[in-house]
Formats: C-alpha cells, sequence, structure tokens
C-alpha cells in the first residue's frame, strides 16, 4: 500500500475530521477566554490590588543599552496565562461533567431487552411450583 494511499484513508476518517473540528473550535475558544480574561476579569483584579496591570509586572534581568532589548522575566503575563488556564480547564471539566450526565441519562432510559422463551418459560415453571407449595 502506498503512503499516499494510507494518507488519505488516515486523513477521511471520522475520528481526524472531527479531532480538527474540535481543534479550529478550541483554538477559537481560547482566544475569547484569553480576551475575556485579559480585558474583562484582569482589569478590576488589578483595581483591587492598587491599580497594577498585570501585563506590565516584570523583572529587569538586565537594562537595555544601546541596540540591545532589555531581558526581562514577565511574571504578569504569567499571572493572566495561568488564570486563562484555570478558566479554560474549568469550562472543559463542566462540559465533560454534563456530557457525561446526559450519557448516564441516556443509558437509564434503555430498557432491559426481553428475556428469551427458554427463560421466560421457566419462570413460569417455578411460579407453578411456587403455587404448589
Amino acid at each position: 500500500m502506498s503512503i499516499l494511499k494510507e494518507f488519505k484513508e488516515f486523513a477521511v476518517k471520522g475520528n481526524v475530521i472531527d479531532m480538527a473540528v474540535g481543534i479550529i473550535v478550541g483554538v477559537a475558544f481560547g482566544k475569547i477566554i484569553t480576551s475575556f480574561v485579559g480585558d474583562v476579569i484582569m482589569p478590576p483584579i488589578g483595581l483591587l490590588v492598587g491599580g497594577i496591570d498585570f501585563t506590565k509586572l516584570s523583572i529587569v534581568l538586565k537594562e537595555a543599552s544601546g541596540s540591545t532589548v532589555p531581558v526581562v522575566i514577565a511574571y504578569g503575563k504569567f499571572i493572566q496565562t495561568v488564570v486563562d488556564f484555570v478558566i479554560v480547564a474549568f469550562v472543559i471539566f463542566m462540559m465533560v461533567k454534563m456530557i457525561n450526565t446526559l450519557k448516564r441519562k441516556e443509558e437509564v432510559v434503555q430498557p432491559p431487552p426481553e428475556p428469551s422463551k427458554e427463560v421466560a418459560l421457566l419462570g413460569e415453571i417455578r411460579d407453578i411450583l411456587k403455587e404448589k407449595r
């Protein structure tokens, strides 16, 4: 089998397409969460802790000199990224929990299968023997 044919079979499978759609939606969702955290959540938090802009929090290791850029540890951006992650992880957790709840409800709704003729006949025989005792 040629590599091109194997790749075609792999790429056309439903799981790969579902995964691609999930990744695209996930990236878009990540951008929404990043904007939500950076533009809605962090400004009030910064205001509460003394008017701090978290994106500008950093430690300068080496000042800029001439054409060289400064060396900094931008821990404010890191804090903002951690908040992004926590929100995304919580939303994904809630979605998985909701999906699992829906799956459990589907399992409960299904009636049990009808017993076979032999099992039904044995049940009738059992009931008759109980009546005679």
